[in-house]
């Protein structure tokens, strides 16, 4: 097997607005919704610390609740998929 190398879209050049700033903190909570029910349904709950044995997680709670770290790993994700979404030569516009 060769190595992989990752290869993103080039999104150096995409910056956000004020508005699309705030989706991406939308979007970052969803996806940490979106995971938080996928682990539930996986059987996983919370737990003080992860054991994937016992099925239990920290980030098991809220987003509000999440530290600043974690919820910066949900940012990340959101902001990078809008920027490609643009780079792409979409748009994205509220109605």
């Amino acid at each position: 097997m060769t190595e992989y190398k990752p290869q993103p879209i080039d999104t150096r050049d995409i910056v956000l607005d004020g508005e699309l700033e705030q989706l991406t903190e939308k979007l970052a909570e969803n996806a940490h919704e979106n995971w938080s029910m996928l682990r539930y349904q996986m059987g996983w709950r919370y737990g003080p610390r992860r054991d994937d044995e016992s099925k239990q997680h920290p980030n098991l709670v809220p987003y509000a609740a999440l530290s600043e770290a974690d919820k910066d790993l949900d940012r990340s994700t959101a902001m990078e998929t809008i920027k490609a979404i643009l780079a792409l030569g979409y748009s994205i516009e509220k109605k």
